[in-house]
């Protein structure tokens, strides 16, 4: 009798993999073992799932059904497991998180050593990146993002709230002049985030409420917002970026807060999960030490 469970694992992990020989080595077992258990799951379900050539894996319609199916089953065995073993058992394990780059270094870096002094059994795996990151098919377990809105397919729970703030240098300033309402920064230079989610709008709100949306000429674009604060504070533009980057440069005078009386939409910092039941021990105390950590000490 073929054990399903163990099938719909092997399949999903060719699919996920892109090859029989990956697979096997992800489960730590043969290439023929992971053949084996696809050729019995086809021949139970009477229909083929994968496509096979020397050069080539694929799935048929039947297969991609599956795997969908497959990914929910899987998730959902996992769950089941932790809720049974979170009462008696202390967090451990490996624990993948995923967090922006800039946000990562500056804020986040310095709680990981107080995290691993008080959970020593889970084993962090930290990856910065400010690209949005499927977390299911990427295979995180958490991941920190920077955004106005919270997922639709996620969890979510916020850790702290950063304003949005357009500057620029005292030398551009005195190059180019100041911009005094939004329509202004039509006639300057400015350096985009590729990221953004408005694109090149920029979007403001004055103090009656009212919406102001500008459509930017960019000199520069990067998906980095490190990058983007060097450039402006080297003179090069006018920028946009979160308080958590630049308040420190904003402080120390390198970089001057604009339009007085117009203020940019707030962004969440958020952690991001993918499902509120039967949450594991290990992101419970992870999203729960954050959130102390950033109620500390909001960036």
């Amino acid at each position: 009798m073929i054990d399903r469970l163990r099938a719909f694992e092997v399949f999903s992990a060719v699919v996920s993999r892109g090859s029989f020989t990956r697979a096997a080595d992800a489960l730590e077992t043969s290439p023929a073992n992971v053949t084996r258990y696809v050729n019995e799951l086809e021949a139970y379900l009477g229909t083929r799932l994968l496509n096979r050539s020397s050069r080539k894996l694929s799935m048929t319609e039947s297969g991609e059904a599956l795997y969908e199916r497959s990914k929910t089953i899987l998730a959902e065995v996992a769950e089941a497991e932790a809720l049974a073993s979170s009462a008696s058992l202390q967090p451990r394990g490996r624990l993948r998180i995923n967090a922006p780059l800039s946000f990562g270094v500056l804020h986040l870096a310095p709680l990981w050593p107080r995290f691993m002094q008080r959970y020593p059994d889970i084993e962090l795996d930290v990856a910065l990146s400010d690209r949005v990151v499927d977390i299911v098919e990427e295979g995180y377990d958490l991941a920190i993002r920077i955004s106005r809105a919270g997922p639709a397919t996620h969890a979510a729970r916020k850790l702290a709230t950063s304003q949005n703030i357009v500057c620029a240098s005292p030398a551009y300033l005195e190059a180019y002049g100041q911009p005094r309402t939004p329509a202004d920064l039509l006639a300057h230079r400015c350096i985009g985030y590729t990221y953004a989610a408005t694109a090149d709008e920029w979007h403001f709100i004055d103090g009656h409420g009212r919406d102001h949306a500008v459509k930017v000429s960019c000199v520069m674009h990067t998906n980095n917002g490190d990058t983007v604060r060097a450039a402006a504070i080297a003179g090069q533009g006018i920028i946009w970026q979160p308080g958590f980057l630049i308040g420190q440069d904003l402080k120390a005078g390198r970089l001057v807060p604009l339009l007085p009386g117009y203020r940019m939409p707030d962004i969440d910092v958020l952690a991001i999960y993918p499902t509120r039941r039967h949450l594991s021990t290990k992101v419970r105390v992870m999203v729960d030490f954050l959130v102390e950590a950033f109620q500390a000490a909001p960036p």
